[in-house]
């Protein structure tokens, strides 16, 4: 089944509305402990990072990835005529995407971009965090309809969106939710509803990753400048994340499954750093697996934990 939940358009399209850059939240707002809302109503999705292009040729052309994963390389044309290209490694309910240098045009195709995609798993969700999202010091959340072109030039409404800001660094956050629309198209090759208002993610992906070792994405570690960070903080607390403040200004947001790490660095130092996995199996023995200037180690048990090299680094 093909698997097109890439958002990183959103962003693309969104910023290009602004030339500035830097964060539109105040930094404050990084800051605090848990959330102060009471359910979780949004989710990990998956998150992406641009790659230096040794790597990312790398990952495009592993064997072993394609053996470790439920593996697609793929270009997606979205809304307005945005084309990206990214290699996929799909799981459950979760995915990571990556991709080289000037795989997406413009600002996001730069060394060391990165995003992060939480959608829902109910109908109507969307409207809670936009609602949250107020309370959290947003006043104007940035809405957007992500559409998807199967091929025959007809746009298909794939998800609505929101976005804290139009301006960023180099990282980016949205919230999603699947439009019925795009599941009702039988190009979009997705699963039945399993209740009323399911949108959710394990109805989205397929089940190909039954066939691998991954199974889903556990934690992820980024690096982001500190005006990126404060933009992000209250999608994650809208979200229903657990949001605590850690050494030299980071940030760690856990709920649903999922751990998220955000490191405070410089622009030249930001970007995806590290990948926890889960594996449907257990294994006796550690893999260690050089991809490009990553490393890809799996087990042993039921773990795997994917490094990337700081830029410029090794």
């Amino acid at each position: 089944m093909l698997i097109h939940r890439t958002l990183r358009t959103i962003i693309v399209c969104a910023l290009a509305l602004a030339g500035a850059i830097g964060g539109g939240v105040g930094t404050a707002e990084a800051e605090g402990g848990t959330s102060s809302h009471e359910g979780q109503v949004l989710y990990f999705n998956h998150s992406y990072g641009v790659l230096d292009r040794e790597t990312a040729d790398a990952v495009e052309h592993s064997d072993y990835l394609r053996d470790f994963a439920s593996f697609q390389v793929r270009t997606t044309t979205g809304a307005d005529g945005q084309v990206w290209t990214g290699r996929y490694l799909m799981g459950r309910e979760t995915y990571l995407e990556l991709l080289g240098v000037g795989d997406l045009a413009g600002q996001d195709g730069t060394l060391g971009s990165a995003g992060l995609g939480l959608s829902t798993e109910r109908a109507g969700d969307l409207a809670t965090v936009t609602e949250r999202l107020k309370e959290e010091g947003v006043a104007e959340p940035v809405e957007f309809l992500q559409t998807r072109d199967f091929g025959d030039g007809v746009p298909v409404p794939w998800f609505d969106a929101l976005l804290t800001t139009t301006t960023y660094d180099a990282f980016g956050a949205w919230a999603m939710e699947y439009r019925p629309e795009y599941f009702a198209d039988p190009r979009s090759n997705t699963e039945p509803a399993s209740s009323p208002g399911d949108v959710g993610r394990e109805r989205y992906l397929s089940d190909d990753y039954r066939t691998h070792l991954m199974r889903d994405v556990t934690s992820v570690r980024l690096a982001v400048t500190e005006g990126d960070l404060a933009d992000t903080a209250p999608l994650l607390r809208a979200g229903g994340f657990a949001v605590r403040s850690v050494a030299h200004g980071g940030v760690v947001a856990e709920r649903g499954g999922i751990t998220l790490r955000f490191d405070v660095v410089t622009r030249e130092q930001a970007g995806l750093r590290q990948v926890g996995m889960s594996l449907n199996r257990s294994v006796t023995e550690r893999h260690v697996e050089p991809i490009g200037r990553s490393t890809l180690t799996v087990g042993p048990g039921s773990r795997a934990l994917w490094t990337f090299a700081p830029n410029g680094t090794r």
